[in-house]
């Protein structure tokens, strides 16, 4: 039986490779030294087909979503945002080290919930995917949550290599879409971000519908709700939602000029290799180990 590295195993051992053999390691650079010499075409444009504003008086936090993981969610989300479901709403849930939680207040309330519009009213679970012909960048290490992780479609992801199936993971900034009990009664109105240390047991419970890129501060700064779950239960203390908007229907001089550091590139694979063994002035002994929701996604302004 052959064995055959992937091929982030393999960028890996090629890194690894001069110290094993005994010669002097590549000079250590940090994570702002790979970044400033990435080439131009290591970064992607935030394509406005696929990006979320979420307007707060505090400032604009701007998601990217997964159509490849969640596209009926995502349909779903753009006819929302759409039709102004979420104009006037509020931030109702911030539960410390867990979620925030913004949408209808009185969703569960057939008599005051918002009307929907032309959205659908009942969406499938959206937990897995096929993994067959996904661009899967797989870690090094091992998880406890699945048998192999790494990035798809710029996003924290999970891969069983024998079921066949991905799924994204509950991820620091991940975005996912509440639900009741049964697993099909999400109409992605109701979306929450995690705010605390990654809940993976949410995964493949839960559809996952993108990431915040840009503005987290604005949501996990906010003042937390009681026990047990965070839920706000004085309206004065809901955070108004100005609106939310898919970027493509804002003007072009309104909207966020992002570029997101593209995760198959040796620039990326560097950077998760610095991570995992830093060998700065400060670390004394590297971890040699990364966790899938450790790994930093780039995110900057695009160049004039």
């Amino acid at each position: 039986m052959s064995l055959r590295l992937r091929p982030s195993l393999l960028a890996c051992a090629l890194l690894l490779a001069p110290a094993l053999a005994g010669a002097e390691p590549p000079p250590y650079r940090g994570m702002q030294e790979i970044l400033d010499a990435a080439p131009a075409g290591d970064w992607r444009e935030l394509d406005p087909e696929r990006t979320l504003y979420l307007e707060l008086e505090a400032g604009r936090v701007v998601i990217e979503l997964a159509p490849g993981f969640a596209p009926e969610h995502v349909a779903n989300i753009r006819t929302l945002a759409a039709g102004g479901f979420w104009d006037g709403a509020h931030v109702y849930r911030v539960q410390d080290n867990f979620v925030v939680q913004f949408g209808d207040a009185h969703a569960d309330d057939p008599a005051r919930a918002r009307p929907l519009g032309s959205a659908r009213t009942k969406l499938p679970a959206e937990f897995e995917r096929d993994a067959a012909g996904l661009d899967f960048d797989a870690l090094p290490d091992a998880d406890g949550w699945a048998p192999e992780v790494g990035f798809a479609d710029g996003f924290p992801a999970a891969r069983d290599p024998a079921a066949g199936k991905a799924w994204l993971a509950h991820c620091y900034g991940m975005v996912g879409a509440a639900r009741d009990m049964a697993p099909d009664t999400s109409t992605g109105g109701e979306l929450y971000v995690v705010i605390g240390q990654a809940p993976r047991q949410l995964d493949r419970n839960i559809t996952l519908v993108g990431r915040v890129v840009q503005g987290m501060e604005l949501l996990s700064s906010l003042p937390r709700g009681p026990e047990p779950m965070g839920f706000l239960e004085d309206p004065a203390r809901w955070v108004p939602i100005r609106a939310v908007r898919l970027a493509a229907s804002v003007p072009e001089a309104g909207r966020e000029r992002l570029q997101l550091l593209r995760t198959g590139t040796a620039t990326f694979r560097e950077l998760v290799e610095s991570r995992r063994n830093r060998r700065d002035g400060f670390y004394v002994r590297p971890a040699g180990h990364i966790d899938l929701c450790n790994v930093p996604l780039p995110v900057r302004r695009a160049p004039d």
